[in-house]
């Protein structure tokens, strides 16, 4: 049996780190994640997702991640049966996240403390004697050998 989901979507809100009764940390969040495809004449859909995190990966969630960022999580599928608050029994599908990963670059303003950008350049004079990167197309013909073709390959 195969139960795995991959998604990338924005948060909907601030997650909330819960402690369960025995102290387990859990958060419920939900994300909106487009769909792939648009039918003609219409706007792209959006759906939105429940997804529930413990334990580690519900306070790294908790610590990391502010509404409107964008994650990618790995998980499984999960439904349960309850019953509301006015006695209708209900169904819930969410995804169990097993691992959360960033998906974008730090935002300005520090809302992920501890989520290191990348080091830009130092100045434009700096930036300006870096050489740059070779291409291909600047490639010349006579740099390439042509290699005899026997049709004896090993594979």
């Amino acid at each position: 049996m195969l139960n795995v989901v991959a998604l990338m979507g924005r948060f909907v809100a601030d997650p909330e780190l819960k402690q369960t009764s025995s102290g387990i940390s859990v958060t419920n969040f939900r994300i909106a994640v487009d769909r792939s495809y648009v039918k003609a004449g219409s706007e792209r859909q959006t759906d939105f997702i429940d997804v529930v995190a413990w334990r580690n990966t519900a306070e790294f969630v908790c610590k990391y991640f502010r509404k409107g960022q964008l994650v990618a999580l790995q998980g499984s599928l999960q439904t349960r049966s309850y019953t509301d608050k006015d006695g209708n029994k209900r169904k819930a599908v969410e995804v169990i996240a097993d691992n959360v990963h960033f998906a974008e670059p730090k935002r300005d303003g520090g809302a992920n403390p501890g989520y290191q950008q990348r080091p830009q350049a130092q100045d434009k004079a700096s930036a300006q004697n870096q050489q740059p990167a070779p291409a291909y197309s600047n490639g010349d013909t006579g740099d390439f050998e042509e290699i005899p073709s026997d049709d004896d390959l090993p594979f």
